[in-house]
């Protein structure tokens, strides 16, 4: 579909494109991909884990590469077949069409997901962005989930916008007008709890190279959700300037039914290997598979 491109210049872009190769190599040889046809453009997906193993979607951040993220997930295709789409109009190997986050694109698009990957109710995990949009997806297509969880979840509630503008997004600005290692740090030390050297290269990239997507998935109200009954699991951290637990757990508590949470002590918005290792063992039992 046509539009302009999320990317600032063609060689940003393969600059992003390299990095997704390697991402995508890091994840092993046994990592399969393949393409959905959707309403809103071409969908790039990975596959991982047994074929035969039970189907397992998850969903990517925003503004991040998906091989990144499904990084660290990966121990869960131990016990599922993962099936993890590149976001539309996410930096990656989607269309780059843009829903507009006040409405139901994203979610549309994501029973279109699940209808070309052949699941008609299925678990879904989701990051940051990706988990705001497994939200969307509970409000107009409940059906579709048989359970979720939601690590660092936008769409429920915001931390406080002027701590978010000074952490990260003026440092961010600061290193797009004059890139440096110290810079880059500053601006991912707020988001990252482990400044591991791809996940801060990747940031990098994105800040030079990425029209970002400055929209969050619409938060939630319990009347959307009123139909939705699937057992929700989230994890909020601690030290997440975005979706702080102490915001986001009161309210996920008053419009998530059947919802069980976990607040991740000492993280940041992306959480550390530590916590990571506690949420894959705690949704392989969640999902029914421990």
């Amino acid at each position: 579909m046509g539009g302009p491109s999320i990317y600032r210049s063609p060689g940003g872009e393969t600059e992003l494109a390299a990095l997704y190769e390697e991402a995508l190599a890091r994840l092993g040889p046994e990592c399969e991909t393949r393409l959905i046809v959707t309403s809103l453009g071409e969908t790039h997906v990975i596959l991982a884990g047994p074929e035969d193993a039970p189907p397992l979607v998850v969903l990517p951040g925003g503004n991040f590469l998906n091989p990144m993220c499904l990084s660290w997930f990966l121990p869960l295709a131990e016990t599922f077949r993962i099936h993890a789409p590149d976001i539309i109009g996410q930096p990656g190997r989607s269309a780059q069409t843009r829903p507009s986050a006040k409405g139901d694109g994203h979610a549309r698009w994501l029973v279109d997901v699940l209808d070309g990957l052949g699941p008609g109710r299925v678990p879904l995990v989701g990051i940051s962005y990706g988990a705001g949009l497994i939200l969307r997806l509970a409000g107009l297509a409940p059906e579709r989930i048989d359970k979720a969880v939601l690590v660092s979840p936008a769409g429920i509630a915001l931390g406080p916008i002027w701590p978010m503008i000074k952490e990260t997004a003026l440092p961010a600005l600061l290193y797009r007008a004059s890139p440096n290692q110290k810079r880059l740090l500053r601006a991912a030390r707020p988001i990252l709890t482990d400044l591991e050297e791809p996940y801060v290269r990747q940031l990098g990239l994105v800040y030079r190279h990425v029209r970002l997507d400055r929209e969050l998935p619409r938060a939630a109200t319990g009347e959307e959700l009123a139909g939705y009954e699937s057992p929700t699991l989230l994890f909020a951290a601690e030290n997440d300037l975005f979706f702080p637990a102490e915001r986001v757990i009161p309210r996920a508590g008053e419009i998530i039914p059947n919802l069980e949470t976990e607040i991740l002590p000492g993280s940041r918005h992306v959480p550390s290997r530590e916590a990571f290792a506690r949420i894959n063992d705690r949704t392989t039992a969640f999902l029914g598979y421990l």
